[in-house]
């Protein structure tokens, strides 16, 4: 069954693509979440020509996140969190804390956004993957260090 993605769908695909999925998902799931609709004639030629309209706006927010890219590339962070005797972290380090961090240096970044590939349980260095646009990303490294007790 082929859809149009009506709203960018983790580990799917992004707005206005056009993708093939088994047909309870998108009948069961996609189409009455209003994620996606059926990808008949008329639902393409209306897609091509809304596509057509905004390919410089979507050049633009393309350029936008290539600009910010290129922002975040030097930013390195250090993220304080309590950890145990044998340097084991309480909970764990994940997206929302990397964002929290980024905040603090000016970067509005969605959480939604920020990926850690592995989870962070321990005293170290990771890298996280902020997606900003479908086809522009940048690697963040990042490292875990003890909170210091006051």
């Amino acid at each position: 069954m082929e859809l149009i993605l009506i709203e960018d769908v983790a580990g799917l695909g992004y707005k206005n693509d056009i993708v093939s999925v088994k047909k309870g998902y998108g009948r069961n799931y996609l189409i009455p979440q209003g994620k996606a609709v059926i990808a008949s004639e008329s639902a393409r030629k209306v897609l091509a020509e809304n596509l057509k309209q905004r390919a410089h706006k979507l050049a633009k927010i393309k350029a936008d996140a290539e600009e910010l890219a290129a922002k975040l590339a030097p930013v390195a962070l250090t993220i304080a969190t309590k950890v145990s005797a044998t340097g084991t972290i309480f909970g764990a380090v994940g997206n929302i804390q990397i964002a929290e961090a980024l905040a603090k240096l000016g970067y509005e970044i969605d959480r939604k956004t920020i990926v850690v590939k592995d989870t962070v349980k321990e005293v170290g260095s990771y890298t996280a993957t902020v997606k900003l646009h479908k086809e522009v990303s940048v690697e963040i490294p990042f490292e875990v260090v003890a909170e210091e007790e006051a």
